[in-house]
């Protein structure tokens, strides 16, 4: 017999007991969610693991991140297998490819083009996963030697493994099988088919959506809501991914030991610029006065405004930017959040009432005293600044808010133009793990922070779940009312930002808090070979984050 602790109780069980069995005996959810890993003696450990000895034990549910992401990648594992059932059975042929993030699930589609998505299709998929559910089928974890697995997956012609793991440093491989259907995932899962009682399948385009549950409703599927516009953009970047061979890290890695990548990276420099100045041409020919670009942190909005103002300068116009940051209210009068804190995300901590007044009487030709604001004494102030805007001029305002109508209320609506910006990952990992777009933001935040504020990547790791719950409020729910949108994610960049961010992140000490968000990204960065970011271009958006820029960014 041990002696195991769990939530300062201590209980004598047997040894060799499982981490799961545990968490039925004597788990408590501490947030409602449902527990789907475990900590033991401070490691992060599946619940099919054993205790072996004296043991501090406390579990994770979904309604933490990491448990959250476990629940989504095991039921990725769910319909993979689900879908092959049904494949079998019905004669068609294709695997399915998870391509992005969609309406509060994953977009897929079959990489055999002539697959015919039907909902009856979807209606079997999603019965078949539901049977599977109900027979609570063991997801069993199984070690092999890195080169077997690679012969595996080639013999079965999954070559996005097999380029995956050729670039892979560790000598052994873990893979999951469900039910015979063998599959690698990057990160944990439940132990079960049981765990996985909510999801749906709906129906877009040319595929479908897995729709899961949130971290904050994690026993309830969310109502889909078609994202056109963002869609649109996501569906362009991957195509150009895919046309390119490089829609997953093995092809990316394939094109930097080739010696190809500077070529490569020239060529989406050059899409984004041509990007660029098509929204600029929409800008010009819209006859447009005030442009507003709003977009989740880290997405690279002051490089792409100087940008979007050099292409407006090339077409006649005369540009002025507008920082909203500018218009906070003085300190004193800055909202709180739950925790006591000042809430410098919320629409309250910024003066709409001043904005409004200070653009209609641009609008109406007047000279207008221009405000910044003194960030270290959290005052605004007017330092002799004046703006007057006449025929060929256009304003160029960015801040987080952009998109909220209560921002610029007063306007006439067709004098503005909308621009949602942000860094939409288009690689993946493999055809069936995704590189989350928080992920890409948030590498790219502890690099670009550590740089120009000198915060550690334990400090930036510790602010992002507040950082997020803003822009789920704030930015997300407005992004379809955008004119435009742009993807600020370079197909290479997490190759360059990898010899950048690993140092910050190997610096996090084992106690830390943030230690466990750490080790994830590191294991990640593994996957990528890294290059040097000598010849990244000095307007590049990546040299916001990584230094170098030509802008005052």
């Amino acid at each position: 017999m041990i002696k195991i602790t769990v939530d300062n109780n201590v209980y004598e069980v047997e040894k060799g007991i499982t981490l799961e069995e545990i968490a039925k005996k004597y788990g408590k959810s501490p947030d409602g969610g449902e527990i789907v890993l475990a900590y033991r003696n401070g490691h992060l450990c599946e619940l099919f693991k054993t205790v072996e000895e004296d043991a501090q034990i406390s579990f994770v549910t979904t309604k933490s991140k990491v448990g959250s992401a476990t629940y989504k990648r095991s039921m990725i594992l769910l319909m993979m297998k689900a879908a092959r059932d049904v494949a079998k059975r019905t004669g068609i042929s294709g695997r399915i490819r998870v391509l992005f993030s969609l309406s509060k699930g994953l977009y897929c589609e079959f990489k055999n083009s002539g697959v015919n998505v039907t909902e009856q299709l979807l209606k079997d998929i999603e019965e078949q996963m539901k049977e599977l559910v109900k027979l609570n089928i063991p997801i069993e974890k199984k070690t092999y030697p890195s080169y077997d697995l690679i012969n595996r997956f080639e013999r079965q012609g999954r070559m996005d493994k097999v380029e995956l793991f050729k670039y892979r440093r560790a000598s052994n491989t873990n893979a999951y099988i469900l039910d015979g259907f063998e599959d690698y995932y990057y990160g944990f899962m439940v132990p079960s088919t049981g765990y996985l009682k909510y999801f749906a399948l709906f129906k877009y385009e040319k595929g479908f959506v897995l729709q899961m549950p949130t971290r904050t409703e994690p026993t309830k599927v969310p109502e889909f809501v078609p994202q056109n516009k963002l869609f649109s953009v996501l569906k362009q970047s991957d195509d150009w991914g895919v046309m390119l061979g490089m829609d997953t890290v093995g092809g990316l890695n394939d094109t930097i030991a080739s010696g190809q990548i500077n070529d490569m990276m020239l060529v989406q420099e050059a899409l984004q610029e041509k990007n660029i100045a098509k929204i600029a041409e929409q800008i010009k020919r819209e006859d447009k006065k005030f442009v507003l670009i709003a977009g989740p942190s880290s997405s690279g909005k002051t490089s792409f405004s100087h940008r979007l103002s050099i292409q407006l300068k090339a077409m006649g116009l005369n540009p002025h930017p507008i920082a909203l940051d500018n218009y906070f209210v003085e300190r004193k009068y800055t909202p709180r959040d739950e925790f006591g804190n000042y809430d410098f995300e919320c629409i309250e901590a910024v003066d709409v009432k001043q904005f409004n007044d200070d653009m209609v009487r641009l609008l109406n030709g007047e000279t207008v005293p221009m405000p910044t604001f003194d960030f270290i004494e959290g005052k605004r102030e007017y330092k002799g600044n004046v703006m007057q805007i006449k025929e060929h001029d256009v304003l160029v305002i960015e801040g987080i808010h952009g998109l909220n109508p209560k921002m610029s209320e007063r306007l006439p609506d067709e004098s503005k133009f909308k621009i949602y910006i942000s860094a939409l990952t288009q690689l993946n990992v493999d055809e069936h793990n995704r590189i989350a777009t928080t992920d890409g933001r948030l590498i790219r935040r502890i690099v670009r922070d550590a740089r120009t504020r000198g915060h550690s990547a334990a400090k930036t790791i510790a602010m992002w779940d507040s950082v997020r719950r803003g822009e789920e409020h704030y930015i997300f729910p407005y992004q379809e009312e955008a004119d435009a949108m742009f993807n600020s994610a370079l197909i290479y960049e997490l190759s360059v930002i990898k010899p950048h961010v690993e140092p910050l992140l190997f610096a996090i000490p084992r106690d830390s808090d943030e230690y466990q968000e750490a080790k994830r990204l590191l294991k990640f960065l593994d996957y990528f070979l890294g290059i040097s970011s000598e010849n990244i271009p000095n307007n590049s958006i990546l040299r916001e984050f990584v230094g170098g820029s030509c802008f005052p960014v």
